[in-house]
């Protein structure tokens, strides 16, 4: 099998040992029913709650502690290009095969699900997922077809302020929502951006300030909104626009509140 950075994989058996380096993947092995095969996931593998007490924690997202890691005697580690770096993948892959996922559209996310359910024979575990999210996609694509277009700017970091722009998850899911990116041509998918030219850069109608991977307040919406008083701060859960996986059944359902 291919990974999603064009990486082959052969395996001999069924990979039994789970090690899952990205939250919102950890909770999607969890939803394709392979929770007992997880045996190690990182401090922010939230979801379900449950599991950071069951299994064990081996560091974060790009600090791992590989000693640990190496203890559990994987069959495979789950990594993502943006989540990990590659000199984490390269150092794994000295344990076991590192699967490695790249997601930039709802279509990469079937072919992640599918992936899954090749690889751990949970194809109609996956079927099913991959139908629960088109499902949900259509209905809220019913719904945001007579909503306006607004300009927004979606907030990540402060200090120094960052934002989301092309080729990211997020914005893929903004579009979805109507709501134009003004950073969507700015260089760099994360780019830091001075607040003074926020007008000048599109003056956007709504600033999304979202709950991770920064915990914005309403000191941050107070800053922001000196540069720019005519745009309503929004607060909005980080999980539902860049969470992959399983999570957008949760997050169209998520993005018809938001707009209600």
């Amino acid at each position: 099998m291919i990974d999603q950075i064009g990486t082959e994989h052969k395996f001999t058996s069924l990979p039994k040992r789970i090690v899952s380096l990205v939250p919102s993947q950890t909770e999607l092995l969890y939803d394709l029913g392979l929770e007992d095969n997880i045996v190690g996931l990182t401090k922010f593998c939230i979801h379900p709650v449950h599991l950071k007490a069951t299994k064990t924690i081996v560091g974060g997202t790009k600090n791992i502690k590989f000693e640990v890691i190496q203890a559990l005697q994987p069959d495979i580690i789950i990594c993502n290009k943006e989540e990990n770096t590659k000199e984490i993948v390269e150092q794994l892959s000295t344990i076991c095969a590192v699967w490695v996922t790249d997601i930039y559209t709802i279509e990469d996310n079937s072919k992640m699900i599918r992936d899954f359910g090749e690889l751990f024979n949970k194809e109609k575990e996956a079927s099913n997922w991959i139908s629960k999210i088109e499902e949900a996609q259509q209905d809220f694509e019913m719904f945001i077809r007579e909503k306006p277009i607004r300009k927004v700017a979606y907030f990540i970091w402060a200090n120094p302020f960052m934002v989301a722009g092309n080729d990211t998850f997020i914005n893929v899911l903004l579009k979805l929502n109507h709501f134009q990116n003004i950073y969507e041509t700015k260089e760099g998918r994360y780019p830091e951006i001075d607040l003074e030219k926020i007008v000048v850069q599109g003056n956007p109608d709504l600033l999304l300030l979202s709950s991770e991977p920064f915990p914005f307040k309403e000191e941050h919406a107070k800053e922001i909104g000196y540069f720019i008083s005519n745009a309503k701060p929004v607060f909005v859960d980080g999980e539902m626009f860049s969470w992959y996986g399983s999570r957008l059944v949760k997050a169209f359902s998520y993005f018809k509140e938001l707009h209600q």
